[in-house]
């Protein structure tokens, strides 16, 4: 856009936006593109230029580690894909030695995808579940680690040659729909993840929402039932524990067995055909399960009324989470009087989209970063 849009578009001074623009053109961050011929317009006087960022000034990597593989992305500060990839993940929980190997080996893959080393990138962001304090790159606790209460970004930083910026991946999904999906232009919303856990992103005048310590919106660890099924995190009611993947699975083994060899994908995908086929026990686990995600689901709309709530995660294949009568219950059970609903979207996208924003997340810190020395520069001149 050109100048004067800016300053008309955040009320400073055009000459306030000239300097701010041109100290920005000057750190590369920005460029200037010509805007394409108007003919509807006069000829006479200087053509408009617009102002744009600069795709090259920055390449980050970004990944979502999962129980199952690590998928990676590259893009560029325009939010141009360059390359990706995806490897399996060892088999968790993993300890720090064999952190400290697979992710150098991801980035050096993911990097030769774009035709880039590793050297080259100017950060890498990386997503992962549990409770993360993304300020510090801290790991409270994660269910892919043995070890826990550790600086994530820390390690990373010490056998890497870029900066490292960790976030929990419910808020790499959150930043994704920010910069490329549902939110792009909704400034209040929420980001619901069902995976092997229940995450939750919050969305606030289009800032992610994390809490005082950086670690808040553990949706998946609200209570829904006293003293109930035990949770992985070792509390016990959570709504997790009745509508993650493996509450889902520990719930059938005690009815099912498996055939030696079965995945735990494939035992879901078994689970859920025998539901639609009448199978009552199955029937039952995913009947329980609903009711507990819409109680979880009604109880955010009345606490945020938000704009919007996307659903999000492997599981949205499984309708049994988005349903129709699922609906009706949030809507049952959520404050309507004088209110609209909000806005309930699924967004059935993969791996790579999280990966794309632990990228974005890595691109808004190194930006800032380099913003934040340009105050410092001037501080002291």
């Amino acid at each position: 856009m050109a100048r004067i849009d800016i300053a008309n578009a955040t009320g400073m001074s055009p000459a306030t936006v000239t300097s701010i623009t041109a100290e920005l053109i000057a750190t590369g961050l920005i460029e200037e593109v010509q805007r394409d011929a108007d003919t509807s317009q006069s000829k006479r006087g200087r053509p408009r230029v617009d102002l744009k960022l600069r795709g090259e000034a920055h390449v980050v990597a970004g990944m979502k580690l999962t129980g199952r593989s690590i998928s990676a992305v590259v893009l560029n500060l325009e939010g141009k894909q360059l390359g990706k990839a995806q490897v399996p993940m060892p088999r968790p929980p993993i300890d720090r030695a064999a952190l400290c190997k697979i992710i150098p080996e991801v980035i050096e893959k993911v990097s030769a995808s774009a035709g880039m080393k590793p050297e080259e990138l100017s950060a890498v962001g990386i997503g992962l579940p549990g409770t993360i304090q993304a300020t510090e790159g801290f790991v409270d606790w994660c269910p892919l680690f043995k070890d826990q209460e550790f600086n994530l970004k820390h390690l990373m930083e010490e056998i890497l040659p870029m900066p490292v910026f960790v976030e929990n991946d419910a808020n790499s999904v959150a930043i994704a729909e920010l910069w490329f999906g549902f939110g792009r232009d909704v400034p209040d919303f929420l980001v619901v993840t069902i995976e092997q856990g229940v995450g939750l992103g919050i969305v606030l005048n289009g800032q992610i929402f994390r809490g005082t310590q950086g670690f808040g919106a553990e949706f998946g660890h609200t209570k829904v039932q006293s003293e109930g099924a035990l949770c992985r995190c070792g509390q016990r009611g959570c709504l997790e524990a009745y509508v993650a993947d493996y509450a889902l699975l520990r719930e059938a083994n005690l009815f099912k067995h498996w055939e030696d060899g079965t995945t735990e994908e494939e035992k879901l995908i078994q689970l859920f055909t025998a539901s639609k086929a009448g199978d009552q026990m199955a029937r039952s686990i995913f009947d329980r399960a609903s009711r507990m995600f819409a109680m979880g689901l009604a109880n955010l709309v009345n606490l945020f009324d938000p704009a919007m709530v996307i659903l999000s995660g492997e599981q949205m294949q499984f309708d049994y989470l988005y349903a129709q009568h699922v609906f009706e219950m949030v809507r049952s059970s959520t404050i309507q009087k004088g209110h609209h609903e909000p806005e309930i979207r699924i967004h059935k996208w993969g791996d790579m989209m999280w990966a794309k924003g632990a990228a974005a997340y890595a691109l808004e810190e190194i930006v800032r970063l380099e913003i934040d020395q340009m105050g410092n520069s001037e501080t002291v001149a």
